[in-house]
């Protein structure tokens, strides 16, 4: 499913013209990144929540060249779903 899929389903169902639920959708996507940008979580009920994690500082290999690295510490954007949504996927998703 596309951004142009969800606007769609959410223009079908709740009446409002496509323009508008697109700005909609647009400005609830920014409004995620910009916290999760200054580290804020982001937490939906029932649906999921937006966190930032922390990746620790680790030791990688290069193969090709055989040498070493280290990645410093850093922060990544990640998504938890809420346990009764996973439970609805996990019942429900054919394999």
């Amino acid at each position: 499913m596309t951004k142009a899929d969800i606007v769609s389903e959410i223009a079908k169902s709740t009446g409002i013209e496509k323009v508008a639920t697109l700005k909609i959708v647009e400005a609830m996507m920014e409004n995620i990144k910009s916290s999760i940008e200054k580290g804020d979580n982001v937490y939906l009920r029932g649906f999921g929540s937006f966190i930032v994690k922390k990746r620790a500082k680790k030791t990688a290999r290069n193969i090709s060249k055989n040498t070493s690295l280290v990645i410093p510490e850093h922060f990544i954007p990640a998504f938890k779903p809420a346990k009764s949504f996973m439970v609805k996927v996990k019942n429900s998703v054919k394999k």
